[in-house]
């Protein structure tokens, strides 16, 4: 026997529910926007349907211009406040001293350290005091994703983490967004489908998976910067999908 695919609008009304859900349950509840493709269909969802949901980012200095431009335009086109977060300036010096500007080019061990600096150690202050975070992780985005759970506990950080378009595909996203007007980052236009720090994300060859322009020097296994780390084999999921923790 078998089953038609769940069709876009679906997948819609689904992620809007788990959203009103995690509004509704676990306040204070945030979205974590790097203003990807993902990240801009949930933005729209929660303010197109006003939900009680913080919006943040981390700004770590090295982000494209594009990306810059497109914080802007969204928080004009949907008057939202967007709480953006920085690294530390000490840390950051002294690494930059001592390292280089461009470190992260010479070692896994230097560019997660460079991650860990601009990235993991922002997002802990970002999460701090809140009930549950929200990501645009999808399965299909990579092979260090291709368990994401709709619903998990983040241990790391103490609270429950969910992916509501974990199982929407690329096509579905497009979809959305251009259906419902959304802004998006013009990188992506020009063969950039994951939009990282700029001397750290490079267009995309035919055939290519969708984070291949990330950290493109690095074997696949090692493409996350630790904020979507997998620190355990416990998950709770509200699908039949592998479960696991990020």
């Amino acid at each position: 026997m078998s089953f038609a695919a769940p069709t876009l609008e679906i997948r819609i009304a689904d992620a809007l529910a788990l959203l009103d859900k995690i509004a509704t349950c676990h306040a204070p509840a945030a979205l974590a926007s790097s203003f990807g493709a993902e990240d801009m269909v949930l933005i729209d969802l929660i303010a197109r349907h006003t939900l009680p949901i913080g919006i943040f980012s981390l700004d770590t200095g090295r982000l494209p211009g594009d990306t810059y431009a497109l914080i802007e335009r969204t928080r004009e086109q949907y008057a939202l406040p967007i709480d953006i977060y920085y690294p530390e300036r000490q840390p950051l010096e002294t690494f930059v001293r001592n390292k280089g500007i461009n470190a992260f080019y010479r070692s896994v061990d230097l560019r997660q350290a460079c991650c860990a600096i601009r990235k993991t150690e922002p997002l802990a202050r970002a999460l701090a005091g809140k009930g549950a975070w929200i990501t645009g992780l999808r399965r299909a985005q990579s092979p260090t994703r291709s368990a994401v759970a709709i619903e998990e506990f983040d241990r790391a950080h103490g609270l429950p983490k969910f992916n509501p378009l974990a199982d929407w595909s690329e096509g579905e996203v497009w979809a959305y967004i251009r259906s419902h007007g959304v802004p998006y980052n013009r990188l992506h236009d020009v063969g950039y489908p994951s939009i990282g720090c700029a001397p750290c994300t490079r267009a995309t060859e035919p055939g290519e998976d969708i984070r291949a322009g990330r950290w493109w020097w690095e074997h696949a296994e090692h493409k996350e910067c630790g904020l979507h780390r997998r620190l355990t084999n416990e998950a709770t999921s509200n699908t039949a999908a592998p479960e696991m923790i990020r």
